[in-house]
Parts: C-alpha cells; sequence; structure tokens
C-alpha cells in the first residue's frame, strides 16, 4: 500500500494532501451545476464513510475516541472538525448547524455472531444510545440532518428477539423519521464477503427517491424484523428496494501482493500444521485444487467447532470462490484471516497483509495505514466497505438531497 506519492516537481506529498488538491479541484471547476453535500462521521475511525461519499461531500464533523484511529484519521483527511472524545462528552454544538447526512459505524461487537450478544446493554454496543442522545439534542435545537445512516452488523436485526432493532428503528422514527433497512454484501464491488444491515433514515420533510423503493422487503431477515415491529413504526416504515450491482469480477487473486518478503510466509512445519486442523471436507477441497494443477488463493479462518462430544476443537476452514471471509478485528489468532496458495502440490500459506485488508474494504491506493499490523488489521474489522458506501450515496443520499435542491430552486 502506497503511503506517498511523488509530484512532478519531485516533492513528496501525503494521501491527505492528495485528497486536499482532489477536493479544491472538484469545488473549484465551472460546472457549479454540481452539488455540494454536507455530513457528520460519528465512530469515525479511519475515515472510511469519508473515502466513500467522495469529494462532492464535506465531512462538517468527525468523532471517534480511540487515539490510534483517530491518528489514522489525521494522516489521511483534512481533520480540523475531528473531535477525539467519548461520543457522551462530545458538545451538542458542534452540530447546531444544517448538516445533510448523519453517518454511525457503531461498535458491533455485542450484536455479532462472535461476540457476546449483549446487544444494547452490551459494553461496546450500548454506544448506541449516547449517540442518539446526541441526535436528538441537534433535532430538538432546529438542526435536523435530513438523512440517518447507521450501519451495522446483520446481527442487530434478531438481537435480544428482535427488541434490539426495534429500539433502534423506534428511537430514529420518534425523531420525526420514516425508516427502513437494507442488507447489502461488500462482495458485490469487492472479492470480500462483508453483509451489514444499513437502516437508513428520512426526515418527514423530505421526498423520498422512486427508484430507491420497493413495494416489500428483499432479505428474509429484514422482513422477519419488520414483521416484529409495532403497527405504528410498520406505517411510517420505508421498504428499500436497491438494485444491486452484478457480483463483482475481481476476486481474491487480483488483490493479493506481490511480491511479499520471505519473512511472511509460514514455514513448512506452520503449513502442514494448518492443514492438519482441517476436517474432511476441507481437506476435500484442498485435494481438489490442488488437482487443478493452476494457481488457486483462498482464505482460512481458524474456529472453534463441536467435536461431537460435548467439546470444541479448533478447526482451519478453507475458502476457495475468490473471495475473502469477513474481515474481524485481531482479539486472537483465529480472528485474523490467513492467505493460502495451491500449485499442484506446492502450497503456501501466510498472514493477509495490511495492504491487502485495506484493498478488500476498497481503500484508495494512497491511504495510510498504521505501521503496526495488529492495529491496521483492527482498523479494517472495524470498518465500513468503502464501495458500499458510494453506491448509498449514489442511490439513496444523493437523489434526497437533489430533490430538496430542486424545489428551492423551482
Amino acid at each position: 500500500m502506497a503511503s506517498v506519492f511523488s509530484d512532478c516537481l519531485g516533492e513528496t506529498i501525503s494521501g491527505r494532501q492528495i485528497h486536499e488538491v482532489a477536493i479544491e479541484n472538484f469545488r473549484t471547476k465551472g460546472d457549479r451545476t454540481v452539488q455540494e453535500y454536507s455530513f457528520a462521521e460519528f465512530f469515525s475511525g479511519g475515515g472510511m464513510a469519508t473515502a466513500g461519499l467522495g469529494p462532492s461531500w464535506r465531512c462538517v464533523m468527525a468523532n471517534d475516541n480511540d487515539p490510534k484511529k483517530c491518528d489514522v484519521y489525521r494522516q489521511n483527511w483534512p481533520n480540523a472538525h475531528l473531535h477525539q472524545c467519548d461520543i457522551a462528552d462530545l458538545p451538542n454544538t458542534v452540530l447546531h448547524r444544517q448538516i445533510d447526512l448523519y453517518w454511525a459505524s457503531s461498535p458491533c461487537q455485542d450484536f455479532s455472531l462472535a461476540g457476546t450478544g449483549a446487544g444494547l446493554s452490551g459494553r461496546k454496543s450500548s454506544a448506541f444510545l449516547p449517540w442518539i442522545a446526541q441526535v436528538k439534542g441537534a433535532v430538538e435545537s432546529g438542526y435536523a440532518p435530513k438523512i440517518i445512516a447507521f450501519e451495522n452488523v446483520a446481527g442487530l436485526l434478531s438481537s435480544n428477539n428482535g427488541r434490539d432493532f426495534r429500539a433502534v428503528v423506534d428511537e430514529i422514527s420518534s425523531l420525526g423519521y420514516r425508516v427502513g433497512a437494507q442488507i447489502i454484501d461488500a462482495k458485490n464491488f469487492l472479492p470480500h464477503s462483508r453483509p451489514r444491515l444499513f437502516v437508513i433514515g428520512v426526515h418527514n420533510s423530505c421526498n423520498l427517491p422512486s427508484s430507491a423503493l420497493g413495494t416489500k422487503n428483499q432479505a428474509s431477515q429484514i422482513g422477519k424484523a419488520f414483521a416484529g415491529l409495532p403497527v405504528e413504526l410498520q406505517k411510517k416504515w420505508i421498504c428499500w428496494d436497491f438494485d444491486m450491482p452484478a457480483r463483482s469480477k475481481l476476486t481474491l487473486q487480483d488483490i493479493v501482493e506481490k511480491p511479499v518478503g520471505n519473512d511472511v510466509w509460514f514455514s513448512d512445519k506452520q503449513t502442514t500444521k494448518l492443514i492438519g486442523l482441517m476436517n474432511g471436507l476441507h481437506l476435500e477441497k484442498l485435494e481438489q485444487a490442488k488437482a487443478a494443477n493452476r494457481l488457486i488463493v483462498g482464505t482460512i479462518y481458524k474456529r472453534g467447532r463441536p467435536d461431537g462430544k460435548g467439546n470444541t476443537v479448533q478447526r482451519a476452514e478453507l475458502r476457495l470462490d475468490g473471495v475473502a471471509g469477513c474481515l474481524r478485528t485481531p482479539g486472537g489468532g483465529s480472528s485474523r484471516q490467513t492467505i493460502i496458495f495451491i500449485d499442484g502440490e506446492k502450497i503456501r500459506a501466510r498472514l493477509l497483509t495490511t495492504a491487502e485488508a485495506a484493498s478488500l474494504m476498497g481503500l484508495p491506493a494512497w491511504y495510510e495505514l498504521p505501521s503496526n499490523y495488529n492495529d491496521a488489521y483492527r482498523l479494517m474489522g472495524d470498518g465500513v466497505a468503502v464501495p458500499v458506501v458510494r453506491y448509498l450515496a449514489v442511490k439513496v443520499f444523493e437523489p434526497i438531497l437533489d430533490a430538496i435542491l430542486s424545489r428551492k430552486a423551482a
């Protein structure tokens, strides 16, 4: 992953400077029919929503309490608007201005299948509560955003038997918004399986884009969650119906770094031990890949599985469909994804590099990552896939805001 570029004068400039130049070029070009939109990025991490929204969007407020993530944000984006503090300690007055979009990718660990299952009462995911309090403070002060986008794992839909999802929808709806939800998988854009839930609220004063509306909820999980909502919330529900693009033609093999240092590869002994953790099904996959007699790149996650005797044993699970498994935070060795190269009888394996992880999230080549492996991997595991954000901007956010501008101009 390149962290710096050289301009024509031979001077070295950072990725953040490149972004600033791109934005300035966009804003000063002659076509003034281009609308500039404003947004606030809560739980901003390294600014991956900023990367996805693009240069037609100006971030007027970003907030995160993680010092390392804030350092990365400062390295990559204009950051005078960054507030490094707990969401509960954010002065609500920073939101007392007209802002088009509130984007929030709040902690998901307590909703995740790999997490505690504590839901909104959990230590991490309870961050939703002070966040919605901040939104309420802005709305009650007369500064309601036109759109609210809340991103999390799909496990939120069923957390605490659906009660947590009902609470999220009810809180946003009570502030004067129609609310809907959709699950979008990053594999439609990238070689990365990362299904995420997007709860999108549109202020009652705004028109909805007909191109993104349907008559029924697409995903069965969404339909089940909708059925569990009180009637008054169902009446305000938006059936988002996104015309998803065909699955990306990019494969994992397209994004692997070539070459990497010899020191990153597992030893033969480590690779043999890893293969020894596979069960019969995954060993059969491996043999079929070897028989193809061509290079096949796949991934391996180590997971705890029941052994049928009441115990849990560690298993290595092989994926060979050209798509990486969902990046997770490196809470332990099993959370770090292994990449395997199979070429006939030759098998090599290593951890996914941080540059590869960034590519799987759709970040630009100039994006500067932390030098520490776990810090960079955690940043990616906590982030939102960049092309998905851009897709939502094009399909939902910008049509809504453009319609407002057209009404004002009429």
